[in-house]
């Protein structure tokens, strides 16, 4: 852990962006991102290699909002890439190894305002990869909901609509929908 010095201490955060797919949470990502830079803010965003659903160099959300950013296989390639970053940018935070938390503190202790987002549970509805120890760190967390495509209500379930157990799979409408509490239960349900 680095040592805070009076430069750094109180300048650093972390805020995290939570939900299910399609709640929003990447758009408001893009939001808060292009905000610092209006700002003349020196911004870094990232996102985990793997995801190459919408561009191996962008970050995409689903209403095709986007903003560049560099592709990294582990969180740890963020700290040498971050140097000079007053704001450093993470998407898709659930794909992430356990060191993401860890480097998270680190750059907010080094006095970077860093801004996550993922989901924060997988399609069996289980805490998802780094995200719950992010959300316990983070000075700020929100959580976004989308609209459950079967009764209107708010829903916070990622629902997986084909046949794959993987924890991971990469996918978007083809694969998932948004379902609130009781339709998720009931649908899965249905699966047994």
């Amino acid at each position: 852990m680095e040592q805070l010095t009076p430069e750094t201490h109180n300048k650093g955060w972390i805020e995290v962006i939570c939900g299910s797919m399609f709640s929003g949470k990447t758009e408001e990502l893009i939001r808060r991102l292009k905000r610092a830079i209006i700002a003349r803010q020196k911004v870094e965003i990232f996102k985990p290699k793997i995801d190459k659903r919408y561009d191996e160099l962008k970050v995409v959300s689903h209403d095709s909002n986007f903003i560049a950013s560099k592709p990294v296989a582990t969180s740890a390639e963020m700290l040498s890439l971050a140097d000079g970053a007053a704001v450093v940018g993470i998407d898709e935070a659930q794909f992430f190894d356990d060191a993401l938390p860890e480097v998270c503190e680190t750059l907010a202790n080094r006095g970077i305002r860093v801004i996550v987002a993922g989901l924060d549970m997988d399609f069996l509805g289980q805490p998802f990869g780094p995200m719950p120890r992010l959300m316990a760190s983070a000075e700020y967390v929100k959580k976004v909901h989308a609209i459950c495509m079967q009764c209107g209500n708010l829903a916070h379930h990622s629902f997986r609509t084909v046949t794959n157990s993987a924890q991971i799979m990469l996918g978007t409408q083809e694969s998932y929908v948004p379902l609130c509490r009781s339709c998720y239960i009931k649908e899965r349900e249905k699966q047994k």
